[in-house]
């Protein structure tokens, strides 16, 4: 049926694949390298802790099953494989039935790894991944005629992502209605950019600029996605350029990525490209089964619909195990003051609280050396410094690992200090670890000048007393 497919949109599904290919790619590679110390079995919170409580109906996983750190290095490593063969077009030398197992392995592997994350892959993008990897997996290799339900549905996304992310602000944080937010988001966000101190010395009459075309390409715009071309292009051409800007101004992993994907996808790019190629059609057996995933999206997509209409709606939640249809949303609340945690230690037996012999663990992304300009991660997704931003926030954000992640430091576990920037205890570790919350701020242009530091600080609070391993650690 000629409705059922878009040919016009060959190029854009093309562009759409490759992107996410490579998300999939930074993500496994990311889950590789980080997992022995966050769930591994010696990790801070390990797998098969987690299994024991935790039902598979409640929680689908390969690691339900069985688990070992070598089983899951194996998974993530398959998903990197399977990624760049993706990346490399792989899926259009197979046959449609192959070609869509490979886009559905890693969706499996990486829901694996997604269900028994805990704490370390509760962000909106990991849901984010898997439902648009469910999706691509029916989206057809580059020389088949790409099908117009599912391409429809891929704006679906996009239209929640942006639009739950402008209601949860206009809904939760008084200064989005003010436009004054972004007098403070640059300096007090997760994770800053190398760019991220210059959009905070920006004039406040043009982050109040921001603010207000933040509001439209976020309430507004989205709308135009349904509408016929080339309306629907410019809509979704606007929002990657905004999508690009914060990745200009921040780390925020893969998340603004995979929005550039799904806006590259709502765009025909037809005027530029002239008419598509030949491309193969679609047999019936396929169009049945991408009515069946269309169906199955319609009825999911009923409660988070009606969480965009709801006073109290819920920001980065799924709604079933296999996050096939999820809500979305960032920075309902923007904080004011920035509070970082500096975990430091010491080898002295008898710990002074102002003593010189207290020297700092250094994070690869989380702010600590006043002088390290903040570098670019994004879209490698850094989870330990992610999740001492939030612990600075609140302790209640840390009871879980905290407490284990200073036992690792005072033992001097290898895997944990591989996550970290620099470990001032390179031959044997620390008799006591401590950690103390100061106030960042970024420095003016003056203070620059005379210091050289990007930071200022000062103290705030104890967080963890002096602690050693002999005692159980102290969590606040």
């Amino acid at each position: 049926m000629e409705w059922f497919t878009a040919p016009d949109y060959w190029l854009a599904r093309l562009v759409f694949q490759r992107v996410l290919a490579a998300v999939y790619l930074v993500a496994f590679v990311g889950a590789a390298l980080q997992f022995r110390a966050l769930i591994g079995e010696r990790g801070m919170l390990p797998v098969p802790r987690y299994v024991e409580r935790v039902p598979f109906r409640r929680a689908p996983s390969l690691f339900q099953l069985r688990y070992s750190d070598r089983l899951f290095a194996a998974v993530a490593w398959t998903g990197a494989a399977c990624s760049l063969a993706l990346l490399a077009g792989l899926d259009a030398e197979l046959p449609l039935a192959a070609g869509m197992l490979l886009w559905l392995l890693p969706w499996l592997l990486y829901l694996s790894i997604v269900n028994v994350g805990q704490t370390w892959y509760s962000f909106g993008w990991e849901s984010l991944l898997l439902e648009v990897g469910f999706l691509a997996v029916f989206l057809g290799p580059h020389d088949h005629t790409p099908p117009l339900l599912i391409l429809v549905l891929l704006r679906w996304i996009l239209f929640r992502v942006e639009f739950g992310a402008g209601l949860i602000k206009m809904r939760g944080d008084a200064c989005w209605r003010k436009l004054t937010c972004l007098y403070f988001h640059h300096e007090t966000q997760p994770m800053p950019g190398p760019l991220s101190w210059f959009f905070h010395h920006l004039p406040r009459p043009l982050h109040r600029v921001e603010a207000a075309a933040n509001h439209v390409t976020q309430l507004l715009v989205p709308f135009l996605l349904f509408t016929p071309q080339p309306v629907a292009s410019y809509a979704a051409a606007l929002m990657a350029l905004t999508q690009l800007w914060l990745v200009l101004s921040g780390n925020f992993a893969w998340l603004n990525w995979l929005t550039i994907a799904l806006a590259v996808s709502a765009i025909d790019f037809t005027p530029l490209t002239g008419a598509p190629p030949a491309l193969a059609g679609l047999p019936l057996w396929y169009e049945v089964l991408v009515y069946a995933v269309a169906a199955v999206i319609l009825v999911l997509s009923y409660r988070p619909a009606r969480n965009l209409l709801s006073r109290r709606q819920l920001m980065n939640y799924s709604f079933d195990p296999l996050h096939l249809v999820n809500t979305y949303g960032a920075f309902g609340t923007v904080g004011r003051v920035r509070q970082e945690i500096v975990i430091e230690g010491t080898d002295e037996p008898v710990p002074l609280p102002d003593g010189a012999a207290w020297r700092a663990y250094d994070f690869h992304g989380k702010p600590g050396d006043l002088t390290r300009l903040p570098r670019q991660f994004a879209p490698y997704h850094l989870r330990l410094d992610w999740l001492m931003w939030f612990a600075a926030l609140s302790p209640a954000y840390a009871r879980s690992w905290f407490g284990p992640f200073v036992e690792r430091l005072l033992d001097g576990d290898r895997d944990t200090l591989r996550l970290l920037r620099h470990n001032p205890f390179p031959d044997a570790p620390p008799r006591f670890v401590r950690a103390r919350v100061y106030h960042y701020r970024y420095t003016t242009w003056r203070e620059l000048r005379a210091t050289g530091a990007w930071w200022h600080r000062t103290y705030v609070r104890e967080f963890l007393p002096p602690t050693r391993l002999e005692s159980t650690p102290t969590r606040r």
